[in-house]
């Protein structure tokens, strides 16, 4: 059984349809890549996936049970998680209380509890000794590994990553990379929607490309990154 799957998902705002049935399916444990040019549909098919955007049509399942009508906290709270591409965290609040936020809202935790699970969750990131530091005090690389704690501390089954890595230097993205392949190998299911695709493929299992609001390949991150479509639409015929 997917873990998490979308069904012939269309998303359209207004006259105008951004996702053309669109079929995903996301196995328990695997890290999942997924790629496109901008525009593709990616962070929308995410918003539907998380329940901040309402499918237009289609359905989303998550282990086994209709989850479409969902809001997104209730889905937060049965295990979707997602992080944003700009990292959106309560700049008047420190370190721990922005974690702490998300275990008490997100978890639905209080108490000793919700402490506990918010501290845990910065030292899984790296970052338990910032932990009362004023959160306006961060550099970008550790709001993103903020951003990710946030996301831990709700204690996720799967977790959605859009464009994380994005703004970072080339040592601070190995960084990210390497903590988020080391919460894969903890067996925690990963999405993660990447432009930076040498951070992408060292994590993924498995890879699909979005064009124009549908699914164009899927497979192996080779067998996709083969596929002439994919040089042609995402990469412009240039070899990755």
């Amino acid at each position: 059984m997917d873990l998490l799957s979308g069904t012939r998902i269309v998303k359209r705002f207004g006259s105008l349809a951004v996702l053309h049935g669109v079929d995903i399916a996301i196995r328990r444990g695997e890290a999942l890549g997924v790629v496109g040019p901008n525009g593709a549909g990616k962070t929308t098919l995410f918003g539907v996936l998380a329940g901040t955007l309402p499918a237009s049509e289609g359905q989303v399942h998550f282990e086994g049970q209709d989850i479409s009508a969902w809001p997104a906290a209730t889905r937060c709270r049965h295990g979707i998680a997602r992080t944003h591409q700009v990292p959106r965290p309560f700049l008047g609040m420190s370190v721990l209380e922005n974690t702490l936020v998300a275990a008490q809202h997100g978890a639905g935790m209080r108490g000793a509890a919700a402490l506990k699970q918010a501290q845990e969750a910065l030292d899984r990131v790296g970052l338990g000794a910032l932990a009362a530091r004023p959160t306006a005090t961060l550099g970008l690389l550790d709001r993103k590994r903020l951003e990710l704690a946030r996301t831990l501390a709700t204690q996720p089954t799967v977790l959605l990553l859009d464009e994380i890595g994005g703004g970072l230097t080339e040592g601070e993205l190995h960084q990210l990379v390497d903590l988020i392949g080391t919460l894969r190998d903890d067996g925690l299911t990963i999405v993660w929607i990447e432009h930076v695709l040498h951070a992408l493929l060292r994590v993924i299992d498995r890879l699909i490309c979005m064009d124009a609001g549908a699914v164009l390949a899927e497979g192996t991150p080779s067998e996709v990154m083969a596929d002439p479509r994919v040089m042609s639409a995402y990469l412009g015929g240039i070899p990755a």
